[in-house]
């Protein structure tokens, strides 16, 4: 990280440095330009009396040339430093970053009351892991920043999520970036940084689904769950509750699926009830 902070500020100064020459150089020449114009009018005007003063006029002419060819070239040259100082102190700057920067934590909660009212562990606190699956996927799938998408497939495989032990583990063992990994977790739907139910209901939300109910239907079954605002995932784990953009069923509309078992026609009452099964099989 030092390398790159110290790579970073030399470039930096690089790029003042080229930005201060270029100011410069356009403010002289900017200021010469009148001077030299009114000079080569005046010679111009002085060779119409007298054709002996031609060489001089010649030679000043040639002169300015050369000095606004010298200036161009001059300035491309810097042009070109600029942009290869830009580039460096950027890619120097970022490694600098990402670096020191930490893991995202995944999305945090406050430990709430479950429907009987018994206080229950923050949701999102996930129970300790076992972490050699981390040290067999690394060996399977390698360990450069290629591997990045899967080592993240086989851990949400495996856990179900994407754990933070795992994913520091990673970056420990990897050249995976904490950067790289908040990325690429964040673009991908696939991928969930916090733990998911034992069962995890669909909810349509598509255009038919979405006219015939469906918001009231995922914030009965929120309140029913007593989901937390901001988390979709019930205290005790039991049950995730996910808005899809279709399951392919518009028309029994509105529709929920879990686990893969379907229901439809539903509203926010019957929405309930089609969790009961699977609630008598926790409690069996």
């Amino acid at each position: 990280m030092t390398l790159y902070r110290r790579a970073a500020w030399a470039a930096g100064l690089l790029v003042a440095a080229c930005v201060v020459f270029l100011l410069a150089d356009y403010l002289v020449a900017a200021a010469r330009a009148p001077r030299e114009a009114g000079l080569v009018k005046s010679l111009q005007e002085q060779v119409k009396a007298d054709a002996s003063l031609a060489p001089r006029l010649a030679a000043e002419q040639k002169r300015i040339t050369e000095a606004r060819i010298g200036r161009k070239l001059r300035d491309r040259w810097l042009a070109w430093a600029l942009i290869v100082a830009a580039g460096a102190f950027l890619a120097c700057a970022k490694r600098a970053i990402t670096a020191r920067q930490p893991l995202a934590p995944a999305r945090g909660s406050v430990p709430s009351r479950d429907r009987q009212g018994a206080v229950s562990r923050p949701i999102n606190e996930p129970p300790p892991l076992d972490l050699s699956f981390v040290d067999t996927a690394i060996a399977l799938h390698g360990r450069g920043r290629e591997s990045a998408i899967p080592l993240l497939q086989a851990m949400q495989t495996h856990y179900r999520y994407l754990p933070d032990e795992a994913l520091r583990r990673i970056c420990e063992l990897t050249d995976v970036t904490p950067a790289q990994i908040a990325g690429t977790s964040s673009f991908y739907a696939q991928f969930r940084r916090s733990p998911v139910g034992k069962h995890v209901v669909r909810v349509c939300h598509g255009t038919a689904c979405h006219v015939s109910g469906a918001r009231q239907i995922t914030e009965e079954l929120r309140r029913y769950l007593a989901i937390p605002e901001g988390a979709d995932t019930d205290p005790s784990r039991t049950f995730t509750v996910d808005e899809v953009a279709c399951l392919g069923c518009c028309s029994l509309a509105p529709v929920l699926m879990v686990d893969g078992h379907t229901a439809g026609r539903l509203t926010p009452a019957t929405a309930r009830n089609a969790l009961e099964p699977f609630e008598q099989r926790e409690t069996a």
